[in-house]
């Protein structure tokens, strides 16, 4: 089975928090198995995006003409201006259409999974009621300020509520990427797709 993993963009979204995991996802059992076990796409409000450091991206798909996701990824990246505007995830958390477009995914697919300050918009979106949740170590405190009801962790690189896995921030959505694939692949297959990248900090 091949499942669909959309990856939402947004401006200012940071660029390893989508393209650690979308590498990630698009290498894994290309050598080993018989049938590509994830198609990744990106998903947009708008086109182009313009990530974090002024690279341009072009989403494969907007928000309502993407496929029927299995996965969705919610990255991170934002913050607020020199004068308190908040941009990027900060902004994207208060945006209806966003938090819509989450909340009806969300019901219906495997797994959804937030990099970084993705946890902000997951949370407003009231997808982590009850759950351990965890994030960039500078934005713990304004998860917390979303819900009481949010269990917040500190010092992981990523939580597993079953359904629902967030990591901390930036690179640490590699390493939930890696753990994912061992969930739902098994821990050859996620020390495969890790050898071929190179990246020795997966286990």
């Amino acid at each position: 089975m091949t499942r669909n993993v959309a990856i939402f963009l947004f401006d200012e979204v940071e660029v390893l928090d989508f393209a650690g995991p979308y590498e990630v996802f698009s290498v894994t059992g290309l050598r080993t198995l018989a049938e590509k076990p994830f198609h990744v796409y990106t998903v947009a409000e708008k086109s182009p995006i313009r990530a974090r450091n002024g690279l341009t991206v072009l989403p494969d798909y907007l928000l309502d003409n993407c496929p029927k996701p299995d996965i969705i990824l919610i990255p991170g990246g934002g913050g607020f201006s020199a004068e308190g505007v908040p941009f990027g995830s900060r902004r994207e958390m208060y945006n209806s259409v966003v938090l819509e477009w989450v909340r009806k995914h969300a019901s219906r697919v495997e797994l959804v999974l937030s990099v970084c300050t993705g946890a902000l918009i997951l949370g407003n979106a009231g997808l982590l009621e009850g759950l351990k949740a965890t994030t960039h170590f500078k934005a713990l405190d304004g998860l917390r300020a979303i819900s009481p009801g949010i269990d917040v962790v500190e010092g992981v690189r990523y939580v597993d509520n079953g359904r629902v896995i967030l990591s901390a921030g930036v690179s640490a959505g590699i390493d939930m990427s890696y753990y994912v694939v061992s969930k739902l692949l098994g821990k050859d297959t996620a020390d495969e797709a890790a050898r071929y990248a190179q990246y020795d900090y997966w286990r």
